[in-house]
């Protein structure tokens, strides 16, 4: 579809060039006269529109009577006009009333599936509602292309426009998409003001935040829409409150994938908010190796850093120059959190040596090696140590990693901080 013009800055109900804009509520209700004034056929209830990009447009006239009598459906090539006290078109052939509507994919109607709808805004992290929604008419087409989340929306839909007291808030339709996932119940969509797509460039701490506003169905179809590794990552980063809802929510296969994305430390720590119903469920879900482990971890030992440490790390011996290093690190596709610092390992045995942290190997010259800029002694972990001492650790120093090793400090994996401390500072401010 041709763009109908630049939807900025525009007033409802202002002529501008060639097109005006319009707000539904003004419009609904509104009578609907075939040919003149006199001949009214109804009232306006709703308008239809086709999904397309940029913007949906318009396909016709929703007229619904009640009492059993048919609803009609004005074609949107019929309409004439659009007038301040009336709606005028077309009289169908030989003055008998136009057909029943019927639904057809990839068609929204204004009223039934967008006002009143929730809105999450994840820019402002809160649940909006759609009070009204913003229409174009250009060259006897019609496009919507915002909805009004303001109060003066509101205002509107309850004959109260001339009441204008707050700056209005249009979201672009570009952001407002409805959203029918599996998860979902179909009369409960939700709009997002992300695409799904966006969705996976957002970090999880934004959606553990908006996960976290939500409850019920609308919790549902966010965390449904998210692929399984970003739907780990935010549900690793919600409160425990939000971890139970959305956990009691999940299908079995559905929480198989998403679990598949977890270390061994982050089950763990989920594991740890959860009732034992659910616990066993969710074991039960895992790979047989992991779920003795994890029953390991929640037996009467503690959990050692040789249970909990992750081998996704990367290690280099201290001859290595730092520029093949770093191209090595671009080219690799490795997730960030792998990387925070490189360990200088050296021998047969990968006997942890030294660390460069990744700012200072990209700040580093070219031709320099690993050994020249690395620290050395490393801090470290021991194999045996319990949680407790890693907790430590952490809490005293701040690293993003912690390396462990065993006696002879050959380096078997790292630890993550978020892995040990997320549960901690999670359960305190629950």
């Amino acid at each position: 579809m041709t763009p109908l013009l630049d939807t900025r800055g525009g007033k409802p109900g202002e002529p501008l060039a060639d097109f005006r804009f319009l707000n539904f509520s003004d419009l609904v209700r509104r009578p609907v006269c075939a040919g003149k004034i006199g001949d009214r056929i109804g009232r306006l209830n709703d308008i239809v529109f086709a999904l397309a990009e940029p913007y949906p447009e318009a396909v016709g006239l929703y007229l619904e009577y009640g009492w059993g009598k048919p609803t009609q459906f004005v074609p949107w090539n019929r309409v004439v006009r659009i007038e301040d006290d009336a709606v005028f078109v077309q009289p169908n052939e030989g003055g008998a009333p136009y057909p029943p509507f019927v639904d057809q994919p990839g068609w929204v109607l204004v009223e039934k599936h967008l006002m009143g709808r929730t809105i999450l805004d994840i820019d402002g992290r809160q649940v909006e509602a759609v009070n009204d929604v913003q229409l174009v008419e250009s060259r006897g087409r019609m496009v919507l292309v915002h909805v009004d989340v303001s109060f003066n929306g509101f205002l509107r839909r309850w004959g109260l426009g001339r009441l204008r007291l707050v700056k209005e808030r249009l979201i672009g339709w570009k952001y407002v998409q409805p959203l029918n996932v599996e998860d979902a119940v179909q009369t409960d969509k939700v709009s997002l003001s992300v695409t799904r797509k966006q969705l996976l460039d957002l970090p999880g701490e934004d959606l553990a935040d908006a996960l976290e506003e939500l409850s019920g169905p609308e919790q549902e179809a966010l965390f449904s829409a998210l692929d399984s590794e970003k739907a780990a990552e935010a549900l690793l980063e919600a409160e425990p409150r939000a971890q139970r809802q959305i956990i009691a929510g999940m299908r079995a296969e559905r929480a198989r994938t998403v679990l598949s994305e977890m270390s061994v430390a982050q089950l763990a720590d989920l594991l740890s908010v959860l009732p034992h119903d659910h616990v066993e469920d969710m074991l039960d879900l895992l790979p047989a190796a992991t779920a003795t482990r994890l029953r390991d971890i929640r037996s009467e030992r503690e959990a050692s850093a040789h249970d909990l440490m992750s081998g996704d790390f990367v290690s280099a011996t201290r001859d290595r120059v730092v520029g093949d290093v770093v191209r090595e690190i671009r080219a690799s596709g490795r997730e960030p959190h792998s990387i925070s610092y490189v360990y200088v390992v050296e021998g047969e045995g990968n006997t942890l040596a030294g660390i460069v942290d990744l700012r200072e190997l990209l700040l580093a010259s070219d031709g320099a090696t690993l050994g020249d800029i690395m620290v050395s002694p490393v801090i470290s972990a021991q194999d045996e140590d319990l949680r407790d001492d890693l907790q430590e650790v952490f809490a005293k120093y701040h690293y993003r990693l912690l390396p462990v090793v065993d006696r002879s400090d050959h380096l078997l994996g790292v630890i993550r901080y978020n892995d040990i401390m997320k549960g901690v500072v999670a359960r305190a401010r629950s």
